[in-house]
């Protein structure tokens, strides 16, 4: 047998990953995407994979670009389009490419650019019957037209100006500032604006074109009260440019629009907002143009994640987490009757509904990476080979617990090979709605279990695919139902012959690391805990994360303050790994700086004298939430390793040359 990638971190980062996926209309060709490490291991390059709708023969490489390519799709003709970073020729070369769109013929032959801007190219848009394709561009408001918006880049180029004025919320996203670029509906056919002036509102936008190509129906943003945006849904017209709202709810957004196949309807996912004492809730709706919308299947205690319709417009296709997976069903609009097509353990992704009632997607699980899948109507799944599955270093068992009201806590446990007991490591999902469903490629368990340790990964309070009621249990009292079940799901990983119960570590980013410092504060059952990219203090935190209206719909200030990990520093006895990122825009790096000076002057293990401290702060100027970089994430898993080492098994801690 050949030795699992996972023992290695070299080994694990060069494994080939497969995302996306594009089916032509006629059903009978898929493409996705895999992407690969540059020769100096510094970032992925993605390439364009055709794969074998049967499931017989290997994928093939279609694209070599040395920056790569990524969004792939289908024309009505059958033609592959695709956005790459290269060349254009006739470029005078002046400037540094943009994403461009390229177009690979049906027939053959070399890839054409079909459209270049000055600021690039984000997303594609298709007909799926009509020669009519849109793609999200970027133009600069002041721009008279797209051919003008070069001369306004630069403008600011040639001045070095980074400024932006803004004129209202938000101001950035993610790890990136926003403005003063808008994105925009770019036909591609003259390039010609179908949005102009959007003043912000396709930012974040969902798009669907019709069929036709006659109109776009997107999830469109709107200023709403106390700084907040909400999204209702609009349609454009392609041809005349206008734009009029279809459907307006000021109690939820409206996003992910799917046009029905003949174009006289449009199936969407409304999720309400929150306040302090609701939870939101994801339903499914349909809207027949000029009718009223109508919730479909609002008895199904499930949240709705992605939906499509099938290519006769009978049914929908819709995802939606369970239980700790996220299968596809079919759910029928005239009677609201739902039905599981998949019956397996994995996640489903990227659904693409086919001619003949076959379905393509990519699947994952815990015991398995992305990989394209044929479903047929019968529920059989049907693997189109791609890349190959890395050898796992053991095993995923589905553990239980029961928490101190009586509901049911289930999660994953993944145990190592071999017959000692081995060191736990809970690891806390973000979100924190959400579920531990999927593969992770930055969040990985087996680089863990490959060196020893079992990873506990729960679904607590507030977790998606157990009901609403699930949810509402933690709403608003994120230190209380979603620590007692992970308290309660440590405790029954603890009671399995493979877990070794005195040796435990805590580690969870984002609502996971703000989870990892309550734990810290409230028990001294574990021996270290890893926070990433965590909340620490709340009063601070609402005001300054890039989405502080939705913060402020949540909680109320008195809840903030009683759910706040800083308020029992003085009470943390464990020695704490803090990791955050400067361009962490959704926890701003302000919260692992007060954390730090926190740990080191109030917590119950504060700095000594001479200024040594159990306590470790690994900061990575550049990176955002998630730390991305290839080379990043290395030193992000070898410097976790080293302190789980010292502290679970008494290691020297060996630190990497690169930190300096």
């Amino acid at each position: 047998m050949t030795p699992s990638p996972f023992f290695d971190l070299d080994e694990f980062l060069a494994l080939p990953r497969v995302a996306g996926l594009a089916v032509s209309p006629d059903g009978t060709r898929a493409v996705t995407t895999v992407s690969e490490l540059n020769a100096k291991r510094t970032e992925y390059v993605t390439a364009v994979w055709e794969l074998d709708v049967a499931g017989e023969r290997p994928a093939r490489r279609l694209t070599r670009g040395t920056k790569g390519e990524s969004a792939p799709v289908f024309t009505a003709a059958g033609d592959l389009l695709f956005v790459a970073t290269r060349e254009v020729p006739g470029a005078d070369g002046t400037d540094e490419p943009t994403a461009s769109l390229w177009r690979l013929p049906s027939s053959g032959g070399e890839a054409v650019a079909v459209l270049d801007l000055a600021g690039g190219v984000d997303a594609v848009h298709i007909a799926r019957a009509a020669d009519v394709t849109l793609v999200t561009a970027p133009l600069m408001p002041s721009a008279a037209d797209v051919a003008d918006d070069a001369r306004v880049r630069a403008l600011r180029k040639d001045a070095k100006v980074s400024a932006v004025l803004h004129t209202g919320f938000p101001v950035r996203h993610w790890d990136h500032d926003i403005g003063p670029a808008e994105p925009h509906l770019v036909d591609v056919s003259g390039s010609r604006d179908v949005t102009p002036r959007p003043g912000g509102g396709l930012r974040e936008a969902d798009v669907d074109l019709s069929a036709d190509g006659r109109f776009a129906v997107v999830s469109w943003a709107v200023p709403g009260p106390g700084a907040s945006i909400r999204h209702v849904l609009v349609r454009v017209d392609v041809a005349a440019g206008t734009r009029t709202t279809v459907a307006d709810d000021p109690l939820a957004d409206l996003g992910t629009p799917a046009i029905s196949p003949d174009g006289s309807a449009v199936a969407f996912i409304r999720e309400s907002h929150s306040t302090p004492e609701k939870a939101p809730r994801m339903t499914l709706c349909l809207m027949t143009f000029g009718e009223p919308v109508t919730t479909i299947a609002e008895d199904w205690d499930r949240w709705p994640a992605s939906v499509a319709w099938t290519r006769d417009g009978s049914s929908l296709v819709v995802t939606a987490d369970d239980g700790g997976r996220r299968p596809v069903f079919v759910v029928d609009p005239a009677d609201s009757s739902v039905t599981r097509l998949t019956s397996d353990d994995f996640a489903y992704t990227d659904v693409c509904p086919a001619p003949g009632g076959a379905i393509f997607a990519l699947r994952s699980s815990y015991s398995a990476a992305p990989h394209p899948v044929r479903l047929d109507r019968d529920g059989s799944v049907t693997v189109l080979p791609c890349v190959d599955a890395p050898d796992l270093p053991g095993e995923v068992v589905d553990v239980s617990a029961v928490a101190d009201d009586g509901t049911a806590v289930r999660s994953w446990l993944v145990l190592p090979d071999g017959d000692a007991p081995a060191p736990l490591v809970l690891w806390i999902h973000g979100g924190p709605l959400g579920s531990w469903n999927t593969w992770h490629w930055r969040w990985n368990p087996w680089l863990l279990a490959a060196r020893g340790y079992a990873v506990l990964m729960p679904d607590p309070a507030l977790s998606t695919g157990y009901g609403q009621d699930f949810v509402e249990r933690g709403w608003g009292a994120w230190g209380f139902a979603p620590y007692t079940d992970l308290m309660a799901a440590t405790e029954a990983a603890l009671r399995h012959p493979g877990v070794d119960a005195t040796r435990t570590a805590a580690m969870g980013g984002s609502f996971g690391g703000y989870m990892a410092n309550w734990i810290a504060g409230h028990t001294d059952r574990f021996d270290a805990i890893v926070t990433h990219a965590s909340l620490w203090a709340l009063d601070q935190f609402g005001p300054t994360t890039d989405g502080a209206y939705w913060w402020a719909r949540e909680m109320t200030t008195a809840m903030a303050d009683r759910n706040s990990p800083h308020r029992s520093v003085g009470e943390i006895a464990t020695p704490t790994l803090v990791i955050h990122g400067d361009k962490d825009y959704r926890v701003p790096i302000g919260e692992g700086l007060r954390l730090w000076f926190d740990l080191l002057t109030r917590s119950g293990l504060p700095a000594a004298d001479d200024g040594t401290s159990p306590h470790r702060f690994l900061y990575f100027p550049t990176e955002g939430h998630w730390v991305l970089a290839p080379q990043h994430t290395k030193i992000w898993y070898q410097v976790i390793l080293a302190f789980l080492g010292r502290h679970l098994r008494g290691e020297a801690e060996e630190l990497p040359d690169t930190l300096g």
